[in-house]
C-alpha cells in the first residue's frame, strides 16, 4: 500500500480515493487522519478479496443499482456495500485484524 498526495485525481467533494495498491488522498495533512486512512485500507482490503477488477465492476454497478433506487447521487455512493462498510468500521482502527472475509455482504 502506497499513500500518495494528488489532488487531482479525487472527484471534487472527496478527500480520498484508493486503487490498489495506491491510496490517493487530497491534502498532505489527511495521511495523519487514522479514520480516514483506516477507511480507504479497508477498501485495499476489499479490493484484494474480490482480485481488484471485479472489485471495480461490482462497485460501478451496485452504484448504477443505487442511483436508481435512490435518484441522488450522494445517496447511491454512500449506499454502496463497500462503503457501507467502510464508514461503518473507520473508526475501529483494529478492524482489519479481526475482520472476515468477504465481510462486506452483510452491508447489501
Amino acid at each position: 500500500m502506497f499513500i500518495i498526495v494528488f489532488k487531482y485525481l479525487l472527484p471534487k467533494g472527496y478527500r480520498g480515493i484508493t486503487l490498489f495498491p495506491f491510496i490517493f488522498l487530497l491534502r498532505k495533512e489527511d495521511k495523519r487522519n487514522e479514520v480516514l486512512v483506516n477507511h480507504e485500507r479497508i477498501h485495499i482490503r476489499q479490493q484484494l478479496e474480490l482480485l481488484i477488477l471485479p472489485f471495480f465492476v461490482w462497485y460501478g454497478v451496485e452504484f448504477l443499482v443505487r442511483f436508481v433506487q435512490y435518484r441522488n447521487r450522494r445517496e447511491a455512493y454512500h449506499n454502496i456495500s463497500f462503503e457501507r462498510e467502510a464508514y461503518a468500521e473507520e473508526k475501529d482502527l483494529d478492524y482489519l485484524k479481526k475482520r472476515s472475509f468477504w465481510y462486506f455482504l452483510k452491508f447489501i
